[in-house]
């Protein structure tokens, strides 16, 4: 369990959590709550990466932040994992960030997975190719 604190010098990035499975990152220049997961999340995972989401979301005023879900390592979910992407990203657009953004994964199959989650619940963010402030 590594937990990081530090700042990179001229860009204000607080990397706020650094784990195996996910890091989160605020972005105080660009106004930017950063969360990436890498491979596919398990449920014992899931647990442990909410406290850290509750916790780094409470660092920013939410309405005034874009939330950024990185999914360049996600990985495709087996189909009886997708309610659980499906609640994830009700989850997100529920948290009341002025704006969120989804990047899309390198997998292609990831990707379609993620885009109908997102046709699904009637998303109001943005599915991206690439983020400008990366981890």
């Amino acid at each position: 369990m590594k937990r990081a604190n530090y700042m990179e010098k001229g860009d204000l990035k607080m990397i706020v959590v650094d784990k195996k499975k996910y890091k989160m990152a605020i972005n105080e220049v660009a106004k930017e709550v950063h969360v990436q997961v890498h491979g596919l999340m398990r449920e014992e995972d899931a647990e442990g990466y909410m406290i850290d989401l509750q916790d780094t979301i409470n660092k920013v005023s939410k309405n005034e932040y874009t939330f950024v879900v990185d999914g360049t390592h996600q990985t495709p979910v087996p189909s009886k994992v997708v309610p659980q992407l499906e609640q994830t990203m009700q989850f997100y657009s529920s948290l009341g960030f002025k704006d969120i953004l989804v990047v899309k994964p390198a997998s292609k199959i990831a990707q379609v997975q993620i885009r109908n989650v997102l046709e699904r619940i009637n998303f109001t963010g943005t599915f991206i190719d690439k983020v400008q402030h990366s981890m």
